[in-house]
């Protein structure tokens, strides 16, 4: 087992470069909007026209992984803070295609950055892509082949990478993300992890890494956006979602068609313990959704079925729960694998809070053949021979 909580932090981190060709900024306008697709296409086009260029292979890189990320329904801050913690899911299964580009794009930015080091160990922006292919391979280490210690030593590589650029150029505020990133991850880690070799020097502390995020946040210029998504992640998983609101609400004036957006938006209130607040984006999104506006086709209803049942199942509304969830679990099928396991396990709950014995275990056995290896799957196996209960609900 790997250093539990700590690990969807290194998966959601995105790492950019200067955006200097119409290429790469129509390509992360459509990354940023869960278009992975065209993201792809985009950055194809610009490595076709700028083949010795590292950054542009990190790009594709990138984009690959967070499309496989957004099928598993891996974006979501849930993941930090919820119930079924990312560590204890089974490992995505990008297709063999997915994982020879990736690695492919990986290998090429690598090796354009280091034959560009061989001829001035100061250029710092060669160490710069250099500390991005490390780092995107950390998350491909840890989301793909749940490898912990490879994916720690491959972030800290890249924190040692983007440390000599911030020497070199102390202006560099966009190479303090992964400083950053490093520095709240190995802070968060128990101390029999920290004592690991390619550690040694590395203290960590959560307080300096969500500090340098901050700075990254508002003076950096290519990675401003990541540094908010980060901290809207961290702040969930620290209990301060009143500090990711105003963030959330940024990126979606930036990025008004990420529609994963809204859910985090509906969450984050629910944290709050603002139900009707909670329920409002959720409402919004159907409503973009009927109106045809583009980009919002690709959300399925189960998913919003899922996020206001699973609001309502929290603020006891059982009636109301029950209805939505059953929604979502009809067809499940077109959900993502989180999504999809915790439908059938909260319906299983509810049932149960309202006294449907039989009806509950039906619930509970969908959510262990749904995914059998999730830590969701495991908890209402559990629950098959012990009925779920709770102590703000008489059963």
């Amino acid at each position: 087992m790997g250093p539990v909580g700590i690990g969807p932090i290194i998966g959601l981190l995105a790492l950019g470069i200067a955006v200097q060709d119409p290429l790469i900024e129509k390509g992360f306008e459509h990354f940023y909007n869960l278009e992975y697709d065209e993201a792809i296409a985009a950055f194809r086009r610009y490595i076709e026209r700028h083949p010795r260029e590292p950054g542009g292979y990190n790009h594709l890189a990138q984009s690959i992984l967070y499309r496989e990320m957004l099928r598993a329904g891996a974006l979501e801050t849930e993941l930090v803070s919820g119930n079924n913690p990312f560590l204890r899911r089974p490992k995505m299964n990008p297709s063999a295609e997915d994982q020879r580009q990736f690695d492919e794009a990986i290998r090429r930015s690598i090796e354009l950055s280091q034959a560009r080091l061989q001829k001035n160990d100061r250029d710092t922006q060669a160490l710069y892509t250099l500390g991005v292919a490390h780092g995107l391979r950390a998350n491909y280490n840890f989301l793909v082949r749940k490898a912990w210690r490879d994916a720690l030593r491959d972030a800290t590589t890249a924190r040692k990478l983007h440390n000599r650029v911030t020497e070199l150029d102390p202006n560099f505020i966009d190479a303090r993300l992964v400083q950053a990133v490093h520095e709240y991850v190995v802070g968060s880690l128990p101390w029999h992890w920290r004592v690991l070799g390619f550690l040694v020097g590395f203290r960590g502390s959560k307080e300096e890494g969500i500090r340098i995020l901050r700075q990254v946040a508002e003076h950096g210029q290519i990675n401003k956006m990541d540094a908010k998504v980060l901290l809207c992640a961290i702040y969930r998983r620290e209990r301060q979602p009143a500090l990711a609101v105003p963030l959330i609400q940024e990126l979606l004036a930036a990025f008004p068609r990420n529609y994963l957006l809204y859910f985090e938006l509906a969450q984050m209130y629910s944290d709050l313990g603002d139900k009707e607040r909670a329920l409002e984006p959720l409402a919004r999104l159907e409503r973009l959704r009927a109106s045809g506006t583009p980009g919002f086709n690709r959300v399925p209803p189960e998913k919003i079925y899922f996020a206001r049942g699973n609001i309502q199942f929290w603020y006891r509304d059982l009636d109301e729960a029950l209805e939505n969830m059953q929604r979502a679990a009809a067809h499940a099928d077109v959900l993502d694998l989180n999504s999809g396991v915790l439908a059938w396990m909260r319906l299983g709950q509810i049932y149960d809070l309202k006294g449907q014995r039989q009806r509950a275990i039906e619930a509970y056995r969908q959510a262990i053949a749904y995914a059998p290896e999730s830590d969701a799957a495991k908890e209402s196996q559990r629950y098959l021979s012990k009925p779920y209960r709770r102590a703000d609900v008489r059963g």
